[in-house]
């Protein structure tokens, strides 16, 4: 069995594309896409048929089709956008691509036609705050969360119920669940087994869990727990996070602490414990679990370099065994399922 894994190199105006051994935990370089104007972060179709890349500079969104056998990337087509795209996300049953743009305050949906490309006029256009970060529906398709990083921004996840036959997003009763003080929502994930969501806090330096309200489409906050030691007193901010497959264990990255904090989720009720702070690539901003729940993968903002991790399985513990140097600002990774 293999999977698929891509990394954006912004700087490099490129996407890489590895094979994975799903047994081993091997990458074997598999060719690269040449992109220009600054890819960034991707997104798949739910039948990941496609690859959708926001290119910053070009302030653009293009569509990809994929070869789930090789990998390969051919261009299927670009949309303009007014500024540059930051997270992408596609609803559950692949309709609608929704994208932020986070210095703006903005956030877009746009249909997505039979060919995969992304048809305008956009479906929704509208002002939430600057600080907008990231974007998904919830696993029944009718309800969307979206955080907001805190320092000069409004600290604040909001809520919305999601129309999967028109795209249109309507402010949920209430409209937002407001965190802990300087907390910052950055990006989040859902327990694949529980009605929990977790959000990793960026200026916060915390993980957040939260009980999702399936009828309702409502948030209430759980628990909070810190992703950086007691005793470190430097500046640090969450990046990226992850849960496993079987909702077992979930990780935050650190960025200035530069290490993954692993963390053991309760079978029950969600809450977590802490494992341990493994120590990682300076500026990550992205990482990765492979569909197996067996390895992780990160890749160095400033290092230019993508280390994969083991994952003990009992433990919850990582070990790093390989290093590659991948090129200029790694971005985003996006890894696939697997395929024979």
């Amino acid at each position: 069995m293999k999977c698929h894994l891509y990394v954006s190199l912004l700087r490099d105006d490129k996407i890489l594309i590895f094979t994975v051994d799903t047994q081993t935990g091997k990458l074997q370089d598999q060719g690269e896409m040449k992109i220009s104007g600054q890819p960034a972060n991707m997104a798949f179709d739910p039948e990941q048929q496609f690859i959708y890349v926001g290119r910053k500079a070009e302030r653009a969104i293009s569509a990809y089709r994929r070869n789930c056998e090789t990998g390969e990337m051919s261009p299927a087509g670009t949309t303009t956008v007014e500024f540059e795209p930051d997270f992408l996300a596609i609803d559950r049953k692949g309709g609608f691509l929704m994208s932020t743009y986070i210095s703006e305050g903005m956030l877009a949906v746009h249909r997505i036609g039979s060919d995969g490309i992304l048809k305008n006029p956009r479906v929704e256009w509208f002002k939430t705050y600057r600080g907008i970060h990231s974007i998904q529906t919830d696993p029944s398709n009718r309800f969307a969360f979206i955080p907001h990083i805190a320092g000069s921004d409004p600290n604040l996840i909001l809520q919305f119920k999601f129309n999967q036959s028109t795209g249109k997003l309507t402010p949920n009763i209430p409209d937002r669940v407001i965190p802990e003080k300087g907390a910052g929502p950055r990006l989040f994930c859902f327990h694949p087994k529980l009605d929990i969501l977790y959000f990793d806090n960026q200026e916060g330096n915390t993980v957040t869990a939260y009980k999702l309200d399936t009828a309702a489409g409502t948030l209430t906050p759980v628990q909070s727990i810190s992703t950086i030691p007691e005793d470190y007193k430097l500046k640090s901010k969450t990046a990226d996070i992850q849960i496993s497959p079987d909702g077992r264990f979930l990780y935050v990255n650190n960025r200035g602490h530069n290490s993954i904090a692993g963390f053991e989720v309760d079978a029950a009720n969600g809450r977590l414990t802490a494992i341990e702070h493994v120590p990682t690539e300076p500026e990550a901003r992205s990482m990765c679990l492979d569909p197996g729940g067996n390895f992780l993968f990160i890749a160095g903002l400033s290092s230019g370099r993508l280390v994969s991790y083991r994952l003990n399985r009992d433990s919850g513990k990582l070990t790093s065994f390989e290093s590659y140097t991948v090129g200029n600002s790694p971005w985003h990774l996006l890894m696939s399922r697997p395929v024979n």
